[in-house]
Formats: C-alpha cells, structure tokens, sequence
C-alpha cells in the first residue's frame, strides 16, 4: 500500500479545502474520461453493427469474417489484462472495494489505457459487459494517482480514490447523485464526512464536463407513467421477492461460471477468444441480443411486450452475461444487470395483466421498478439503484413502488444468505490475481 505524507502538517480546515478542490479536480478528469470511453464504446457498437450488416450479405464467408473479429478483440482484449495490468480483468469494483478496505495495493497509471482500450474492444465486440466498471476503475485510479502527485495522506488519497469511482459512475450512467450514493452505500458501506464531501463534488464536476460532451439528457426516455393504484401495490411486492430469488440465482450461476472457465485447461485468450467467436455467431443472427444491453432495455421500457419471446431472450442473456464476465475482458455487470431487469419486469407486468384483465396496469412501469429490484437482489444496494434507475429515466412517478419491490428484493437473499455479488467477486480477487 503506498502511503503519502504531506508535506507539512497542515490544519484541518485547510486540509477539507485542499480535498474538496482536488476532488472537484478528479471528477473532471474522470468526467472526461468516462464520456470519451462512452463515445468511443458508441462508435465500437456502430462499428460491429455495420460489419455484421455488411456480412449478412456474404453468406458463410461473412459469418466466419464477423465470428473472427469478434473472436481477435476478444482475445487482445483479455491479452492486454495478463500482459499489462492483471487487475483491469472484469468489472473492476472488486478490486476498488479492496483497496479502499487496505486489502489490495492500489491499480498503476497503465490500467487506464488497458481498461479504456480494452473494454471498447471487448464491448465492441459484442460481450454482454457493462460500461461502469471501467468507468468506475480509471475514475478510482485517476483519484488515487491525483492525491499521490499533490503528496496527500493516505486518508486524502482514499477519500479521493472512491471519489473518483462514484465520478466514473456518475458518468457512465449521467447519474451524478447515483455516483455519490454507490461510493458510500456500496465502495464504503458507511457514511464518511471526508468521502461523502469528496464523492459529492467530484459527481457534480464530472456530470458538468461530461455534459459537454455527451448531452445532458436522460439515459432512457421514458413514455409518460401514470401513478400506480393501491389495487396493485401488493405486486410489486411480489415481483421484489421473485427478483431478489432471480439475483440470488444469477449470483450463483456468474460463480459457478467463472470457476467453470478456470478449471478449462485453456490460456485466458483461448477462453477469451472462443467467448469472442460465440458473441460473433449470435451477432450474425440477432445483432440486438449481444452488446451491453441498453438497446434490450430501450425496448422493454418501451413495452415490447411479447411473452412468448421474452423468456428466450432473458434465459439467453443470462447465460451470455455470465460466460462474457468470466472470460476476463475489461467489463463490468450493472448495463447487463439492468437489461435482465427490466426484461423480466416487463414480463411480470404483462403476466399480471394477462391474470388480472380488469385492472389498470402498465407493463412498462414493472420494467423500471424490476431494474431497481433485480439490481437490489445482486448488489445489495437498493439506494444505489433507486437513485440510478431514477436518474436514467428521469422519472419519479415509481419510486413508491421501487422503494416496495426492493424491500422484498433485498429480504429474499438475505434470508437465504446469499452474499451481494461484489462482496463474493472480492473474495475471489488474492487467488485470481496470482493466477496472471
């Protein structure tokens, strides 16, 4: 662990100031980097969906072109993790949590380019990753890197490392209180005046640069939502309970996938790579079932509302965020988690209308609440995912029945004593690491 003294003692009301300025200071950097990491991920996205129009139109030859491409950046991706920067594997949040709890030395400066170039080739290429983790990584490693050139304690460099993470979320999401929240419910999991001073302002700077670059509109426009009625308020409970089963089973089968890929006598870029060659198959077939998800969660927030289809694609999914994550390319879970959840919201909503024919209900409101549910039934997080949700819809109408459906979504695993996803990935990070 690298400790830093300052350079001289210094009084305590000038030490907040000088956190406070370099926290605002870390949100921009980060802000800067989590929007050109988003544009860049937009441009990667568009990129595969030409060449997989492109080679629809070449039969066999165009399928064996795109299951290849996929296949390389799969494979340089997860290449760059063993060759540069063993920590940039996966979602990166683990690894942030341990530092911040004295567990893990801090990531170096070359994580960034690792994390920035190898997630748009991983996400690129079609791996069901999410965009925040390498966002929260390099705004947690830009905090840490800032403190440590202006000589700050190590309790300035913590403040500004988690900091520098929640700006990485917020960025990532456009969902600045979403940034503070996650840095004290789920990176500190308590309250810390220095920290939550630190997370607030960098939030607010990196939303504010991130603007500039990116638009400050919502991340998901929704259709207007009417208030629920109290006739339906029990559903929600219910669908928080199923949620919180679904994370607990979603939790066991992400493990039991990455021990299952450990145990493949393979390297990590052979695992990586045949990953890459089975994303590149399904994106010849059905473009819109591959990627982080957003588009997925576009529709079911739209009301696509095929029952019949919707448990393929959510069954389909599952699996493929589970065997994208263990093939150790940058990425992270929160966009795949958040698609799942409103997919399987949509289809609580239209199972309940198809059972209740003569109340009032709007599917689409059960997908925003399932995101905040299913988020709460893996993460443990419910605040966190309340806010975010929130922020990226720019509604409120739902809050009342996100605040019931993860009542019952945190209960359910936690009954069942299920541990949070992050708190398992972490227990997991010593053994993984000395295996690169």
């Amino acid at each position: 662990m690298n400790v830093h003294a300052p350079v001289e003692s210094e009084s305590d009301e000038r030490s907040l100031v000088i956190l406070a300025v370099l926290a605002l200071l870390v949100g921009g950097v980060a802000g800067v980097v989590g929007a050109l990491f988003r544009l860049a991920l937009q441009q990667a996205d568009r990129l595969r969906d030409l060449v997989v129009v492109w080679a629809q139109g070449r039969a066999l030859l165009g399928f064996l072109i795109v299951v290849l491409l996929c296949a390389l950046a799969a494979l340089v991706a997860r290449w760059m993790v063993r060759r540069f920067s063993p920590h940039a594997s996966g979602s990166g949040i683990p690894h942030v949590e341990a530092v911040l709890r004295g567990e893990a030395p801090p990531a170096p400066f070359i994580l960034l380019p690792v994390k920035f170039v190898g997630g748009c080739l991983a996400i690129g290429a079609g791996l069901a990753l999410g965009r925040e983790g390498p966002s929260v990584q390099m705004g947690a490693v830009i905090g840490h890197l800032t403190g440590g050139a202006f000589r700050r304690s190590w309790a300035d460099c913590r403040a500004l490392l988690a900091a520098g993470a929640g700006a990485g979320l917020a960025t990532a999401f456009n969902a600045p209180m979403a940034g503070a929240v996650f840095v004290l419910e789920e990176l500190v999991q308590k309250f810390e005046q220095r920290i939550a001073l630190a997370a607030l302002a960098a939030s607010s700077t990196a939303i504010a640069v991130a603007h500039l670059l990116l638009g400050d509109s919502p991340d998901f426009l929704l259709p207007p939502l009417d208030y629920p009625p109290p006739v339906i308020g029990p559903l929600f409970f219910i669908m928080g309970a199923a949620m919180g089963f679904f994370g607990v089973l979603y939790n066991r089968f992400l493990l039991a996938t990455l021990s299952a890929f450990e145990r493949l006598r393979l390297p990590g870029e052979a695992k990586a790579a045949l990953t890459g060659a089975a994303v590149g198959a399904l994106a010849w077939f059905s473009p819109r079932l591959v990627g982080g998800g957003d588009g997925l969660t576009l529709a079911a927030l739209a009301g696509w509302q095929d029952i019949f289809i919707l448990p393929f694609v959510l069954s389909l999914r599952f699996g493929l965020g589970g065997a994208s994550y263990a093939a150790g390319a940058p990425g992270g879970l929160f966009a795949p988690m958040l698609a799942l959840g409103a997919q399987a919201g949509l289809f609580f909503g239209v199972a309940f209308g198809l059972l209740l024919p003569g109340v009032d209900i709007q599917p689409q409101a059960f997908a925003v609440v399932g995101m905040t549910a299913f988020f709460t039934g893996v993460v443990r997080a419910p605040l966190t995912g309340i806010v975010l949700v929130t922020e990226m819809t720019g509604g409120v109408t739902m809050l009342l029945p996100m605040l019931a459906a993860c009542f019952t979504a945190m209960l359910a695993p936690t009954l069942l004593g299920s541990a949070p996803i992050y708190e398992s990935l972490r227990d997991r990070l010593a053994p993984a690491t000395s295996k690169n």
